[in-house]
């Protein structure tokens, strides 16, 4: 009955089916290495929220080169570790990082870098602020950094992808991307590789701040992707054995569709039969 399946016709199907199966397979396997990812991230994040903050150089490495050189990234398992520094705010480098939003209105995040004792720097995300009446890309005023020793508490965030332009506007440095790297080269002293988002500060960070949020990355997507990929696998499979059980069905003679005209074509027994 099956014979058929080795015609040139049938093996070509066959194999573009096996092809197709398999692409699908390792597409729900890379959404499942995206997921797992993804998931790791997340429980970074909640990890990080909870923990008590470490010195900074258990989370990152000082950066080694001179002034303008940005330090190592830190490893990812480091990335939202919660760390404490102290040292002191240079407001004169302050960097204005434009089109970021905060429950849904578009202003400015302000970094500061916080200058330590050995010389080195650390840019700090003190928080956000609203633009200037006029435009969301009008620069606001900047509360004023606190003098003298900063402890900050915050969460190491990992340097933005993108090198990012920056600008000085207005004699403030302004950027779209936090690409610590290309903005160390803006500055008068070696920076740390990732940045850090504020927590707590003491003296008290100025109410006009509001904290940047920290999304969780929606890894559950993708394992609805992995079940979707999965499932057209075995959609796949399974469609070409149906077509070829109902051919083999037809060249038998067996075709269910046809079983009520082949009996309609018969006969009636005679009564006297």
């Amino acid at each position: 009955m099956y014979r058929f399946l080795l015609s040139p016709r049938w093996l070509g199907a066959l194999a573009l089916t096996l092809v197709a199966a398999a692409v699908m397979v390792w597409l729900g396997n890379w959404q499942l290495d995206r997921y797992r990812g993804r998931t790791e991230v997340n429980e970074r994040i909640d990890a990080g929220q909870r923990m008590s903050p470490v010195p900074l150089t258990e989370a990152m490495s000082a950066p080694g080169g001179g002034a303008g050189k940005a330090g190592p990234a830190p490893a990812k398992d480091k990335v939202w570790t919660r760390i404490t520094v102290t040292g002191r705010y240079d407001p004169t480098n302050t960097v204005l990082v434009r089109g970021r939003t905060v429950d849904s209105r578009v202003g400015f995040e302000v970094l500061t870098p916080l200058v330590l004792a050995d010389g080195t720097a650390l840019l700090v995300d003190r928080g956000w602020i609203p633009p200037a009446p006029g435009g969301a890309t009008a620069q606001p005023p900047v509360p004023v950094a606190p003098t003298g020793d900063v402890t900050v508490v915050g969460r190491v965030h990992e340097t933005e992808s993108g090198a990012g332009t920056v600008d000085r506007r207005d004699g403030r440095l302004e950027t779209r991307r936090i690409a610590v790297p290309r903005l160390a080269g803006e500055l008068p002293y070696p920076v740390y590789g990732a940045y850090v988002l504020l927590d707590e500060q003491t003296p008290a960070a100025d109410p006009a701040f509001k904290a940047v949020s920290v999304g969780h990355a929606n890894n559950w997507q993708n394992f609805g992707y992995v079940v979707q990929w999965w499932l057209f696998a075995v959609m796949a499979l399974f469609g070409y054995g149906w077509v070829a059980r109902r051919e083999a069905r037809r060249a038998a003679g067996l075709d269910t569709e046809r079983k009520p005209l082949d009996r309609a074509a018969e006969p009636t027994p005679s009564a006297s039969a």
